[in-house]
């Protein structure tokens, strides 16, 4: 299915993220977009986000997608119902823009972007941060030789506990755990830098013996064929961090807030040479939308949509290569 006009987008599920960012976003594209509906079994639920975005009510998710209006789907559902929504999604010939983690399991990932290539349909994994200007800038100081040849990528994702005992994230059942949810972060933003071609060497997973998910863990990621490696690490229970530090044989480069910068927030990066240390600062920027520009931009081209399969495939195969490295004796 090819767009050339208008994308005609329901939401799956009333996610705080859908709420706060994304609806917002889609409504401030309306020569893009043009929001057909709002998805949930929560009756309520479904009738407050109806109301507030001026738009259609669904009590279920496959009633939406029967939508003959439908182009493409957002779908900000638990990790564990992804799979399902997806596979559905595109079975009507949707495009579909999907929370992070894509799926639970490599093989699920492997499967579901089979099943979308098979279609010509565009799925995306919703990392706004690789659309926000911090990322572009830090990319260009790299490419213009600034630090040298990049030696090693340092990145940290974690936060202090939920004050809610029963969040999705500490829930098995649902997919929860931290590799899949603040791990995913470090681990794509490795990609950008070092490419696709990339293992595991050494993982660590601190489990919750009650809750029955990882709570914290790390890695140390390689190039198969380079010698630029990684250092990552995340989780639910550490005091705030949310960085980027890239080292290399001339100078270093430094962020903060770089998964996590909201609208209207001015990022700083930090360029250590020689010739000393310089902040520079930037303009704010509204990733959620330039995520969407993008978003259109791939359900337009067909052509495109196989750097995103790529890129998810990658990112499954990681994640699934920590899991493994980290359980082994």
């Amino acid at each position: 299915m090819m767009i050339h006009k208008c994308v005609n987008i329901g939401i799956i599920g009333c996610a705080s993220v859908a709420d706060r960012f994304l609806i917002p976003a889609i409504k401030g594209l309306p020569d893009q977009y043009s929001l057909i509906g709002v998805a949930s079994r929560n009756k309520e639920k479904a009738q407050q986000f109806a109301l507030k975005f001026d738009t259609q009510t669904y009590f279920s998710y496959e009633s939406l997608l029967e939508s003959k209006q439908l182009n493409a789907v957002y779908i900000p559902l638990p990790n564990s119902m992804h799979r399902e929504w997806i596979e559905k999604a595109l079975a009507h010939n949707l495009h579909v823009l999907v929370e992070k983690s894509l799926a639970c399991t490599y093989e699920e990932v492997l499967y579901l972007n089979t099943l979308a290539r098979r279609k010509n349909l565009a799925l995306i994994e919703n990392f706004q941060f690789r659309f926000h200007n911090q990322l572009n800038t830090i990319k260009k100081i790299l490419c213009d030789g600034l630090i040298g040849e990049l030696r090693c990528l340092r990145s940290s994702f974690g936060f202090p506990p939920f004050p809610d005992a029963d969040n999705i994230r500490y829930q098995k059942e649902l997919g929860g755990g931290s590799l899949l949810d603040a791990g995913a972060y470090p681990i794509k933003i490795v990609q950008d830098f070092l490419g696709n071609d990339l293992v595991v060497g050494a993982a660590n997973l601190a489990f919750d013996p009650e809750k029955k998910v990882d709570i914290w863990g790390g890695a140390y990621i390689k190039q198969k064929t380079g010698v630029a490696f990684a250092e990552i690490a995340f989780g639910f229970d550490n005091f705030y961090q949310c960085n980027l530090d890239l080292w290399g044989s001339k100078g270093k480069i430094y962020t903060n807030r770089i998964f996590t910068a909201p609208p209207g927030y001015a990022p700083e990066i930090i360029l250590e040479t020689s010739l000393g240390k310089e902040t520079i600062k930037l303009e704010p920027d509204h990733h959620f939308e330039n995520m969407l520009k993008h978003f259109y931009e791939i359900a337009g081209d067909g052509n495109k949509m196989e750097t995103e399969y790529a890129q998810n495939i990658s990112q499954g195969r990681l994640i699934e290569e920590l899991r493994i490295k980290a359980n082994e004796k």
